[in-house]
């Protein structure tokens, strides 16, 4: 972006000392991410950005008080509709925490409204105290194999690249289109390397050959990684490796270990899938950072991995440092082992104060009835549920807690009238995934195992990343309930029980994200939490993050669409009588 003419000058004349800074930080201790050490001096800024370190006066003095002044935090990959809130509420969520600016991926909503829903997310994200960079979704739809609500081709694509907010192409997740030369996806990285070089990957559970397709498509990055050796694999092929740690998929234990000072340049972290409830009270990179620490990476280094890094690897040049030309988005630490955050500056006005967001107040933009009207569901039977069995035995879709992996499992299950019955004991409960978008009928039926529900049925239109209705449940009464109950929300999560809806979220928005503030909608998310108790559903993991992966047929082994149940691993469906459309129930 260029530079005003006077704006230079002034930040010219403040460097030089010729006149006072606008702000001087003054007694603090500067963490040095490019050297990995603690200096001394003051820091002075001239139009939000820093001017210079040594010796300065200003019109205005932060006393640090012998803090730590360190780089605010960049979140690499994130899915702002997963907080299931705004733009504007998310940024009020994530400042406190130190996070100035996030690099976001829309598919979310994009899988549902397209162009429009890309749109909305700029549009709300303008004129924040939070920088908001976006990579234009890959892959709407994620893959072939399932009904979405819209569809991007490289022409769709192009129309944004002249945004200013607008970096690159976000997450492959569509392998076989790039291994096999699909022309669209070819289109598509053809016509982002008109504008940028930035291409993020999506790696889950791809081997090393894999990988090389990858980079050799122009693939830069990879956030899929969950073990030191998939992230080895991707350094030696020269990607970037995105840490994750979110509600669902908890990756950062299993790989900081393996962060050194040879390789720890190409690691940075990323959140990809919070909730606002785990985004307000556990953090977002922040809490990365001192996961990291707590598993002995130096504190410096997991600084530097949470802003330079991150900045480098998006080609965001005057981020992610505290020296002069950068911008004065800064945090006052009380220590380094707690990543204790007095106070959050963004181009040098306060932001966040002792977890608390004190910024200019924040409000978001109407949306499009496009947006807000996106649940097309028949109303069903509960025989429309019924699934199908031949013999005893029946694939089951096993819960891999805080992963976002499944298992590929074969058991024995309860029949009756050659019909699956639910079975508490055995922990095997039914999933169906409703298409919610054309009123198909499209309705895919499987068996998940894991989530210990004893009664009752969760559901929601959070649903990756086609986000079609999805229900899990113990019995088809419930299951139905809950069903009904999601559509006359137009979107949302509900836990129902004795056919009653115990707990809701609406959802509004594309049937991802709120009107309310964020205050409300954590009220209502911890409602859904307590009722989760009351069904009996397992606390180990995340139960609706967790059933919203169930649905995602890029990451391994088997998943369930509106199209049926989906091994991963063959990129097929299972030929298995779980998947009747309206048209079939007609034909017979």
């Amino acid at each position: 972006m260029a530079i005003d003419k006077s704006v230079l000058k002034k930040r010219i004349a403040v460097a030089s000392q010729r006149i006072p800074a606008d702000i001087v930080i003054k007694n603090g201790r500067i963490i040095d991410v490019f050297n990995l050490e603690v200096i001394e001096g003051d820091i002075a800024t001239a139009d939000g950005y820093i001017a210079g370190i040594g010796q300065f006066e200003g019109k205005k003095v932060i006393d640090a008080n012998n803090r730590y002044v360190c780089p605010s935090f960049i979140d690499g990959h994130v899915h702002i509709e997963s907080s299931m809130v705004t733009p504007a509420e998310f940024a009020k969520a994530v400042l406190p925490h130190g996070v100035t600016t996030i690099i976001t991926d829309p598919h979310e909503i994009a899988n549902v409204a397209g162009k429009d829903g890309i749109q909305f997310m700029l549009d709300d994200s303008e004129n924040l105290p939070m920088d908001i960079q976006v990579m234009l979704p890959s892959c709407v739809p994620a893959t072939p194999f399932e009904n979405n609500g819209a569809q991007l081709n490289a022409a769709d694509l192009t129309a944004f690249f002249d945004h200013k907010q607008v970096l690159g192409l976000a997450e492959v997740m569509d392998y076989p289109s790039v291994l096999n030369s699909d022309n669209a996806m070819i289109d598509k990285l053809i016509a982002t390397s008109k504008y940028s070089s930035l291409v993020d990957g999506h790696a889950a559970g791809l081997h090393s050959d894999a990988l090389n397709v990858y980079a050799s498509a122009g693939i830069g990055t990879d956030h899929e990684a969950n073990s030191a050796s998939e992230a080895l694999d991707r350094l030696r092929r020269g990607l970037y490796v995105l840490i994750r740690e979110g509600s669902a998929a908890k990756d950062l234990t299993s790989i900081v270990p393996l962060v050194n000072h040879k390789n720890a340049r190409r690691f940075l972290f990323c959140t990809d899938d919070k909730h606002l409830d785990d985004l307000l009270e556990e953090g977002s990179i922040d809490h990365n950072v001192r996961l990291s620490i707590k598993q002995g990476l130096d504190p410096l280094l997991a600084i530097q991995m949470a802003s330079l890094n991150a900045a480098e690897c998006y080609g965001l040049k005057n981020k992610g440092a505290i020296a002069p030309g950068y911008a004065a988005d800064f945090l006052l630490l009380d220590d380094l082992a707690s990543v204790s955050i007095h106070a959050v500056y963004k181009f040098g006005k306060l932001t966040g104060k002792d977890g608390k967001y004190v910024g200019k107040t924040l409000s978001f933009i109407k949306p499009p009835s496009r947006l807000t009207n996106t649940v097309n569901v028949p109303t069903l039977r509960e025989e429309d549920l019924n699934i199908p069995i031949d013999g005893k035995k029946a694939h089951i879709i096993g819960v891999s807690p805080n992963s976002l992996v499944t298992n590929k499992l074969v058991e024995n299950v309860t029949v009756e009238d050659d019909t699956f019955i639910p079975s508490v004991e055995h922990d095997q409960l039914k999933l169906a995934v409703v298409e919610r978008h054309s009123g198909t009928g499209n309705i895919g039926l499987g068996i998940v195992k894991g989530f210990g529900i004893k009664e009752g049925a969760i559901a929601s239109t959070v649903a990756h990343d086609s986000h079609n209705l999805v229900i899990a449940g113990t019995n088809d009464t419930d299951m139905i309930t809950a069903i009904h109950a999601i559509k006359n929300m137009q979107g949302g999560l509900a836990v129902v029980k004795d056919n009653q809806v115990i707990a809701a979220l609406p959802l509004n928005i594309a049937g991802l994200i709120s009107d309310k503030d964020s205050d409300e909608v954590n009220n209502l998310l911890h409602q859904l939490n307590a009722s989760l108790l009351d069904i009996g559903c397992s606390q180990t993991f995340n139960p609706f993050l967790t059933l919203s992966f169930l649905t995602l047929p890029v990451i391994p082994e088997l998943k369930l669409t509106d199209a049926g149940l989906f091994d991963v691993g063959t990129f097929k469906h299972i030929p298995v009588d779980f998947f009747r459309s309206n048209t079939e129930k007609n034909a017979e």
